[in-house]
């Protein structure tokens, strides 16, 4: 019986593929337990538009990270943070992502997910620091981010 997966299973199928497997195991497991359905014309022809739709979607995401990348390594974007710190330029405290996700959404109007923001750890020393985004599977772009004592 061919069926479409609706979900991934071990050693079987991925999610969305179309495949041959044994009558019995396609209607007493995967179609009673919801992990697939029959590959009907029209259930095909329900598949192709949703994956269609998926890959056009996308895509749009892809072009949205790319313009993301290149306003945020634009030259004059330099996050500003202020904090406390003491003689040798360490902090009292640090500098986390969600704080800088917080401050570049305040200068910037950039709005971006604390956790997209690949810190490896918090920021604790005063000056300039080159942080990775990851936007998109396929986009990274770096943001500098310059603490300044209060």
């Amino acid at each position: 019986m061919k069926v479409i997966f609706l979900d991934d299973v071990r050693g079987k199928g991925q999610r969305g593929q179309v495949k041959n497997v044994p009558d019995g195991y396609a209607t007493n497991f995967l179609i009673k337990k919801g992990l697939a359905k029959e590959a009907t014309k029209a259930a095909i022809n329900t598949l192709k538009a949703e994956q269609k739709n998926e890959a056009a979607k996308e895509a749009e995401e892809l072009a949205t990270a790319k313009t993301t990348k290149t306003a945020l390594e634009d030259d004059a974007t330099v996050v500003e943070l202020t904090a406390k710190a003491g003689k040798d330029g360490r902090l009292f405290g640090s500098i986390p992502s969600k704080q800088i996700a917080a401050a570049l959404a305040d200068q910037y109007q950039v709005k971006l997910d604390k956790r997209k923001i690949e810190l490896p750890e918090p920021i604790r020393v005063l000056g300039y620091t080159n942080v990775p985004v990851k936007l998109h599977s396929e986009v990274t772009a770096k943001i500098r981010v310059h603490v300044v004592e209060k």
